[in-house]
């Protein structure tokens, strides 16, 4: 699975203004909200459906990411979304460490194959360190469209 599968220009944030997690978490809601890919009647519901997944262990997996996600019957794909926090945020991650890039899933509860690729596919890339170098030092969405593109194509790992 790529990310173009799952995440689309519109609604990657690139300066996220959240400083704590459930705001951030809000935040990129919200995004998908704007985006189209998730109903503003389903919004408050899938938050706290991530935030509980949040009460079983942190989606912090260290070295300043974060993953945070979810399945929810609302939506009939999975959709996603990318945040940079230029200054990070605390999210209780594994580490200790502030949190500056999010990657954000919503997935359907019937389609877990498709979840699972999409976290491999996160935690592959995020593996290398010059990737999320390059994501945390972008300015625009199109700028992170473009590494994601470029990850798809196999140019990091």
């Amino acid at each position: 699975m790529k990310f173009s599968d799952f995440i689309s220009t519109n609604s990657i944030c690139s300066e996220l203004n959240s400083v704590s997690k459930e705001s951030v978490i809000a935040e990129l809601v919200d995004s998908l909200v704007a985006a189209g890919n998730i109903k503003q009647a389903d919004r408050e519901d899938i938050i706290k459906a991530i935030m509980k997944r949040e009460e079983l262990g942190s989606t912090g997996i260290g070295r300043g990411v974060a993953v945070p996600h979810t399945k929810h019957p609302s939506v009939d794909k999975l959709v996603g979304t990318v945040g940079v926090s230029s200054d990070g945020l605390d999210f209780d991650s594994l580490d200790g460490e502030k949190v500056q890039l999010f990657f954000l899933l919503v997935s359907p509860p019937d389609r877990p194959g498709d979840h699972l690729r999409a976290l491999e596919n996160i935690s592959r890339q995020l593996r290398d360190e010059t990737f999320c170098r390059f994501l945390k030092q972008s300015k625009t969405a199109e700028d992170i469209m473009q590494l994601l593109e470029e990850a798809d194509n196999n140019h990091f790992v």
